[in-house]
C-alpha cells in the first residue's frame, strides 16, 4: 500500500509515534489509510448538511477495513460571491482545491479517497486531483435543495431571486415581495435546485463513472443520501484492495459519456470549462469541438430549470441519471465505474417512472443537445452558448453593440434602463486573465430577464455563466480582450450577428478595420495586481483550453 512509506519498516518509528498521537490503533496500521476531503463549510447551503454525511462515510470506510483520516478544503458559493469582488476567486479556487488535496493526499502517503463536495468549482477541483493523483477515489455529491414554496408555487433560487431584482427595478414587484421570495426560494441544505454549475457537475460525475449510482440526484438531507456516503466509504475501501484508480475511469469515453448526459439534461456551460480541466489532468486530450460534435447528436430528453419548469427533485423521482442513461443507452461507451458496475449495466437497471419528466430520444424537447460552440470573427478561439435556454425566434440575432468594460458598469446600465431592444450587450475584460478569474454574468443576464428583455437583447462576454442563465447569452469567447482578442476591439454601434444554428458569431467589421483598431489597441491595467489573483492571471490559459494554469 502506498500508506506503508509512513507506517512500515523500524526507521518509520517516528511516523508510526505521531499517527498513534492522532489515536491510531496498533491493528489500523495493517488497514488502508483513506482520506475523507471534506468542503463542509458553514458559508454554502450546498455544504452545511457534510458533518452528517462525514459520519456515515467513516462508518463505511471502517465496515470495509479501512481507517479514516478527515481532511478540509475550502469552499466558495458562486451564489454569494455574485455581483462583486468575491466572483474574481470563484474559478481561481478550483487550482487551490485541486492543488491542495493533492498536496495533502502525498505528504501523507494517503491509499485512497472519498472526496465529499457539492458546489460549482469544488468537485471540479476534486475531480481534477482525482484524475492528477490517479490513486483509488470516489466523489459523494451532497445533495440538491428541495425547491421552496410561496403562494403555492415551488421556486428557485435563480428564477425567483436573481430575476426578481431585475422586476423590482422595473416595478413589476414591490420590496415585501421580493423579500418573501428570498426568504422563500431556499428553504434548507443542498445544491440550487436546477441545472444549474452545482447539479450539473453532480451528474457529469455520477455519468463519468466518479461516483455511486443515484448519487447525483440523491436528494439533500435524506436518508438515500446517508445510504451513499456510507456504501461509497465500504466502496473505496475495495477499490484500493483492486487497485482501480481514477485514471482506469477517467478515459476519453468516460469523458465523452459526461458530456452525453450533460447534452441531453441541458446543463451549465461552466462544464465546457471544468471537463477539459479534468481531462488535462487526467492525460487525456479532447478538443472544444468535442461539446458541438455530442450535442448536435444528443437530444434534450430532461428540460430542468433554468430552461425548463422541472426541478432536480422531479429528476431524482422520475429515475435519476440511470433512467437518463436508459434512455440514451445506445449512445453510450461502455467502461467500469466505482461502483463496480459497467455503464451499460447501470443504464439497462435505470428505469423511467415519469416520462413527463424525462422524455424518450423521439419525444425529446429539444433534437439537439445543451450546449453549442460558436465560432467566427468575433470568437475565433470559440465560444459557448446554451442554446436549450434560448428560444426558437432568437436563436439568429443581429443588433447593435452596447459595449462595458466589466461587470458593474454593464449592470449599471441595465437597471437604469438604458439597454433597449436590439442592443447587444458586451461585457470584456472578464475573462481568466482580464477578469481575472472569469467571473459569472448571472446578475446581469437576470436582470434581463427580470426587464422583460431576454428575447429582444442578447448578450457577449469573454467571461462565463452560472447554469441558470438563459436567452441569447454568449460566454467564453476566445481569445479573451486582456490577451488582444477582437472583443477587446468592438465599439459601441458595431454591428454583431449570433446565428446558432450555423455555430457563428461574427462582428461586422472590415479586415482593414480590425487592423487599425488593433494597431491602436492597448491592454487595460489589471485589475488587481497582488496576491493570489495576481499569480493566477499570469498562469491561467483561455477559456477555449478549460482555464487550467501552466
Amino acid at each position: 500500500m502506498r500508506s506503508d512509506a509512513v507506517k512500515k519498516g523500524y526507521e518509520r518509528a517516528p511516523h508510526r509515534a505521531l499517527l498513534y498521537a492522532t489515536g491510531v490503533a496498533k491493528r489500523q496500521m495493517e488497514h488502508p489509510f483513506i482520506g475523507l476531503v471534506t468542503s463542509f463549510t458553514d458559508l454554502i447551503p450546498g455544504h452545511i448538511g457534510m458533518r452528517e454525511l462525514e459520519r456515515f462515510i467513516e462508518k463505511g470506510i471502517h465496515t470495509g477495513g479501512g481507517a479514516s483520516f478527515i481532511f478540509g478544503v475550502p469552499g466558495i458559493c458562486d451564489g454569494i460571491a455574485m455581483g462583486h469582488r468575491g466572483m474574481h476567486y470563484s474559478l481561481a479556487s478550483r487550482e487551490l482545491i485541486a492543488d491542495m488535496i493533492e498536496s495533502i493526499t502525498e505528504a501523507h502517503a494517503l491509499d485512497g479517497l472519498v472526496l465529499l463536495t457539492n458546489c460549482d468549482k469544488i468537485t471540479p477541483g476534486m475531480l481534477m486531483a482525482a484524475a492528477r493523483l490517479d490513486i483509488p477515489c470516489i466523489v459523494v455529491t451532497a445533495g440538491p435543495m428541495m425547491s421552496g414554496m410561496y403562494k403555492m408555487q415551488r421556486r428557485s433560487l435563480v428564477r425567483d431571486t436573481f430575476e426578481a431584482v431585475g422586476a423590482y427595478s422595473a416595478g413589476k414587484i414591490d420590496a415585501t415581495e421580493l423579500e418573501a421570495v428570498e426568504m422563500c426560494a431556499c428553504p434548507g441544505p443542498g445544491s440550487c435546485q436546477g441545472v444549474y454549475t452545482a447539479n450539473t457537475m453532480a451528474c457529469v460525475t455520477e455519468a463519468m463513472g466518479m461516483s455511486l449510482p443515484g448519487c447525483a440526484t440523491g436528494l439533500a438531507g435524506m436518508a438515500n443520501k446517508r445510504r451513499i456516503a456510507y456504501e461509497s466509504g465500504i466502496r473505496v475501501v475495495e477499490l484500493v484492495r483492486k487497485d482501480i484508480t481514477s485514471r482506469q475511469i477517467i478515459t476519453r469515453e468516460s469523458i465523452e459519456n459526461a458530456i452525453r448526459i450533460d447534452m441531453s439534461l441541458g446543463g451549465s456551460t461552466n462544464t465546457v470549462l471544468h471537463i477539459p480541466a479534468i481531462a488535462h489532468d487526467a492525460g487525456v486530450d479532447i478538443e472544444l469541438e468535442l461539446f458541438d460534435k455530442i450535442s448536435k447528436d444528443t437530444p434534450h430528453v430532461a428540460n430542468i430549470r433554468p430552461g425548463g419548469d422541472h426541478f432536480m427533485e422531479d429528476l431524482e423521482y422520475a429515475g435519476g441519471i440511470p433512467a437518463v442513461m436508459n434512455v440514451l443507452e445506445s449512445k453510450l461507451k461502455d467502461h467500469i465505474t466505482v461502483s463496480g458496475s459497467t455503464v451499460k449495466e447501470i443504464s439497462a437497471s435505470g428505469a423511467v417512472v415519469n416520462p413527463d419528466v424525462i422524455k424518450t430520444m423521439d419525444k425529446a424537447y429539444h433534437k439537439q443537445g445543451g450546449v453549442a460552440i460558436l465560432r467566427g470573427s468575433l470568437a475565433p478561439g470559440g465560444a459557448v452558448v446554451k442554446q436549450t435556454a434560448v428560444k426558437d425566434d432568437v436563436m439568429v440575432f443581429t443588433g447593435k453593440a452596447r459595449v462595458f468594460d466589466g461587470e458593474e458598469i454593464a449592470m449599471r446600465a441595465i437597471l437604469d434602463d438604458e439597454i433597449k431592444p436590439g442592443d447587444v450587450v458586451v461585457i470584456r475584460y472578464e475573462g481568466p486573465k482580464g477578469g481575472p478569474g472569469m467571473r459569472e454574468m448571472l446578475l446581469p443576464t437576470a436582470a434581463i430577464v427580470g426587464k422583460d428583455l431576454a428575447d429582444s437583447v442578447a448578450l457577449i462576454t469573454d467571461g462565463r455563466f452560472s447554469g441558470g442563465t438563459r436567452g441569447p447569452c454568449i460566454g467564453h469567447v476566445s481569445p479573451e480582450g486582456m490577451a488582444g482578442g477582437p472583443i477587446g476591439l468592438v465599439q459601441d454601434g458595431d454591428k454583431i450577428t449570433i446565428d446558432i444554428p450555423n455555430r457563428k458569431l461574427d462582428l461586422h467589421l472590415s479586415e482593414s478595420e480590425m487592423e487599425e483598431r488593433r494597431s491602436k489597441w492597448t491592454a487595460p491595467e489589471p485589475k488587481i495586481k497582488k496576491g493570489y489573483l495576481s499569480r493566477y492571471a499570469k498562469l491561467v490559459t483561455s477559456a477555449g483550453t478549460g482555464a487550467v494554469l501552466e
